[in-house]
């Protein structure tokens, strides 16, 4: 299956990246390394992650890399990440698209 990310996700990487970064180059990149390394299991374990229970959809699923939140959306024809949210923030009211 193929693992594709929202641009809004890449951009929410990109920016926890560049945060951490002012502090701690290596720690921002590896962490975005874990990140990605972490939802590529999703190509071949699409429910590998438990349901996101503030939305109660069975097809919007999340994985955790602390202290991160990595949501994501199984179809038929692929896995999409959707947001990548520091796990100490509330989600919004309805689901990131």
């Amino acid at each position: 299956m193929i693992v594709a990310w929202s641009e809004q996700a890449v951009a929410q990487l990109q920016a926890i990246r560049d945060y951490l970064a002012r502090s701690s180059p290596g720690y921002a990149q590896t962490l975005a390394e874990r990140i990605v390394q972490r939802t590529e299991a999703l190509a071949d374990l699409p429910f590998l992650g438990p349901e996101v229970m503030e939305y109660g959809e069975e097809s919007l699923r999340e994985l955790f890399e602390h202290p991160y939140r990595i949501l994501y959306r199984v179809s038929e024809e692929q896995v999409q990440i959707i947001a990548v949210v520091h796990a100490a923030r509330r989600l919004p009211r309805t689901p990131p698209s």
